[in-house]
């Protein structure tokens, strides 16, 4: 098997604290749940992300919520139920929301000043979906400076077409996973694996 390139850059190989880490949840939209853009497994994924969530607030860890608006009328729509943060996981009082149009979260939003602001250089990467917003959030993490966990079973994805065939949501979750693991973050299987 072959050496990821972190290891090889010297990059931390152990998963970050949660109670002395930000935790960044991406993108837990009713979107997800229900018609055109349905992930396979997100039920399963909801519960790691709301048992991570209920853990993370219990020891005291920085939470962010971060929200894709994709305007009027789009399964991204936050004016509308199918647009919002999924009940199980909504922030509470005290919890910032920080709304992107773009997979990165860092991108044209304040997440680096709050996060920043959180005082963490670890941050827990967890959300919907692992090929796009939890990928390219956990690049934009890499590259800022943070050191970047992200939780396997609390992400989920879909299958897509590609010009080689399909590509089942089981191989382009793990693929995902595998390019977030070889240079942006700490991927762990579960939150157990969490100090």
């Amino acid at each position: 098997m072959a050496t990821p390139l972190r290891e090889l850059d010297g990059h931390p190989q152990t998963p970050a604290t949660l109670a002395e880490s930000t935790l960044i949840l991406v993108d837990y939209q009713n979107t997800y749940t229900q018609g055109v853009m349905e992930l396979e497994g997100w039920s399963e994924a909801l519960d790691a992300a709301e048992g991570l969530l209920t853990r993370a607030r219990r020891e005291g860890a920085k939470v962010i919520h971060v929200q894709h608006d994709g305007g009027e009328g789009s399964p991204y729509d936050i004016r509308a139920d199918i647009g919002r943060i999924h009940p199980r996981v909504a922030p509470i009082e005290g919890e910032p929301v920080v709304v992107k149009s773009a997979p990165n979260g860092f991108v044209g939003t304040d997440l680096g000043d709050r996060v920043d602001a959180a005082g963490n250089q670890d941050v827990i990467v967890v959300g919907f979906m692992t090929h796009m917003c939890v990928t390219f959030t956990s690049e934009g993490a890499f590259l800022r400076g943070n050191r970047v966990t992200v939780v396997a079973d609390a992400c989920a994805t879909r299958a897509l077409p590609s010009a080689a065939g399909e590509v089942s949501a089981a191989d382009l979750h793990r693929g995902a996973l595998a390019t977030i693991g070889d240079v942006y973050a700490q991927v762990v299987r579960n939150a157990d694996a969490l100090r």
